[in-house]
């Protein structure tokens, strides 16, 4: 990282570029103070000029109507123009291109024109004065005109600067509010998780209770499965107050609560089936059947054998491809072919999804399951996953994302 060195509140490059220049106009004034009309009384002046000339850049006005007053005292004395006058011409370029006002910069070319006409009457008499005072009006004009180009386009960089720091403040109020709401989007869903597990152990301890005389075994069964629910439902409780503990997270009286119900036997069933069905990876089929009609060709492959997931994670799964299979569609376009697979590590669920990025683009594209890398991000990071995501150098995009398993689901699996 470069670092910028700093003096009298000033980068040290430019103090150092404006007293070479300032020593550039001393050396001129002092030069010709011998030989010059007004002696070293005009080496002062030049000399005076050149000291102001080390200001021009924070008081670019004060600057040139001091070196403007000097001038006037040259032009009064009688002494014509001088080698140090080129002051003049630094003091219009820079008041010009610093001053707050254009319009300081205009009185300085009035004030310059005013200047060359006096120092064209001094001139009269001489041999071709009037081709000498044409060549000091346009010097001073090609000066001013330079002045004003590069005020031109420093003004419209530090528009664009500008104009790149609000967007990019709006990008991040945007992403802010994003995670927002994907964060409430995701505690809710995991409430209703939650609110199914807490169905399901109720119906469960209730068959149980009823099957303790007639059927042992089965009363044994049911209790067990309460207990593994209950852990489950413990742990995804845990992730939840994870998401609403979040610094911008939502506020949990926010989302409203869900109810799950059942169906099936009564308390003397051990049937616990929600009445909605959850979009899970029993679901799948159908929705990549969905991106399928909307023109993805979708190449899907299951790796390894598929472990007996938590039902917060299940959904999680479930949102990945759903944004993955969206981003495909809405970036690489309908006919564009997404490879799509679901590996089984003993350790972990990794999706991953590569498009070609050749399709072409969608008049309506299907709708998001959240708010892209940005949804799915703050869903892998709940289950302390990992997601990678980038263009490819073939062309397309690729996602990936891991998800590390439970620990009760790597020893069921392992064992």
């Amino acid at each position: 990282m470069t670092v910028k060195r700093i003096l009298f509140g000033r980068p040290l490059r430019s103090v150092a570029f404006d007293v070479a220049v300032s020593g550039f106009v001393v050396l001129f004034g002092l030069a010709g103070a011998v030989n010059q009309p007004g002696g070293w009384w005009a080496g002062g002046v030049g000399a005076a000029m050149a000291g102001a000339l080390l200001f021009r850049r924070s008081h670019p006005s004060a600057v040139t109507a001091a070196i403007a007053a000097l001038a006037l005292v040259q032009v009064v004395a009688g002494w014509g123009p001088l080698a140090f006058d080129i002051a003049v011409l630094i003091a219009l370029y820079s008041v010009v291109k610093y001053a707050e006002r254009l319009r300081d910069g205009i009185i300085a070319g009035i004030v310059a024109a005013v200047g060359v006409l006096l120092g064209a009457f001094q001139m009269q008499g001489t041999a071709a004065w009037w081709a000498t005072a044409i060549w000091f009006a346009l010097v001073t004009g090609a000066v001013w005109l330079m002045g004003l180009n590069v005020r031109t386009r420093r003004l419209y960089v530090f528009s664009l600067e500008e104009r790149a720091a609000t967007l990019e403040r709006e990008r991040e109020a945007e992403s802010r509010a994003a995670v927002a709401e994907e964060r409430t989007r995701i505690a809710r869903e995991l409430h209703d998780v939650v609110a199914h597990s807490m169905a399901v152990m109720i119906v469960q301890a209730d068959g149980a209770r009823y099957m303790f005389d007639r059927d042992p075994e089965t009363a044994r069964e049911a209790v067990k499965v309460v207990a593994d629910t209950g852990r489950q439902a413990l742990e995804e409780m845990r992730r939840l107050v994870g998401v609403l503990r979040e610094p911008s997270g939502p506020d949990p009286a926010a989302g409203p609560a869900a109810a799950a119900g059942t169906d099936g036997p009564g308390p003397s069933g051990l049937s616990a089936e929600p009445v909605h069905r959850r979009p899970a990876l029993v679901g799948l089929p159908d929705l990549l059947d969905r991106f399928r009609a909307a023109g993805l060709r979708i190449d899907w492959t299951v790796t390894g054998e598929p472990p007996a997931l938590p039902p917060g994670l299940e959904l999680t799964v479930y949102r990945v491809v759903q944004e993955a299979l969206t981003n495909a569609l809405k970036h690489a376009g309908v006919g564009a072919t997404v490879a799509l697979g679901m590996d089984h590590p003993p350790d972990a669920v990794v999706v991953r999804a590569v498009d070609d990025g050749r399709g072409r683009p969608v008049v309506r594209p299907a709708p998001s399951g959240g708010h892209g890398l940005v949804g799915m991000r703050e869903r892998v990071t709940v289950y302390d996953g990992s997601l990678t995501a980038g263009p490819r150098l073939a062309g397309g995009w690729q996602v990936e994302v891991r998800l590390p398993l439970p620990s009760s689901t790597v020893t069921e699996v392992t064992a």
